[in-house]
């Protein structure tokens, strides 16, 4: 395995960890107020959801050339993208958080130095190569839980 794919499959690891041991009060928790007034539970719906989109995004760029509008509105998308899994409980979005990330390592692990290298337009990083897009995937994350763990401690 890859290292970066290695990185991807111990903070998926640790990030399964960290939401299975909240308690059941803690998922209703606000954690934002301004903008996206998110929960606990919001951020780990967002945070599958990133973890499907951002692999898809790639595999559009690679394969087929294709990326995000200049305009995309990344607000908005993870807006609707929580809405949509707004009926989903923290175990459901838990395993399909841990499914998606095995896929995301399985595709990372068949990817190339070139791949790796590829540029192309991210939501966020805007122009970057792949290998960034990725690593932003578990930064995200690690940002995300930094911001719950303060909120806990409210």
């Amino acid at each position: 395995m890859s290292s970066l794919a290695q990185k991807l499959h111990a903070e998926g690891e640790k990030t399964l960890a960290f939401f299975r041991a909240l308690s059941p009060e803690d998922w209703q928790r606000p954690v934002y107020s301004e903008g996206a007034e998110w929960t606990v539970r919001d951020i780990l719906a967002h945070i599958t959801s990133a973890e499907s989109s951002i692999p898809r995004l790639i595999r559009a760029l690679l394969e087929e050339g294709k990326q995000p509008p200049p305009d995309f509105d990344l607000d908005a998308y993870n807006q609707r993208k929580v809405r949509e899994m707004a009926d989903r409980t923290p175990e459901e979005l838990l395993a399909l958080f841990e499914q998606r990330r095995a896929a995301t390592v399985a595709l990372v692990d068949g990817m190339s130095e070139a791949d790796l290298q590829t540029v192309g337009r991210h939501p966020f990083l805007g122009e970057a190569p792949v290998e960034d897009m990725l690593k932003l995937m578990y930064r995200h994350i690690q940002i995300h839980q930094r911001d719950i763990r303060r909120a806990l401690k409210q």
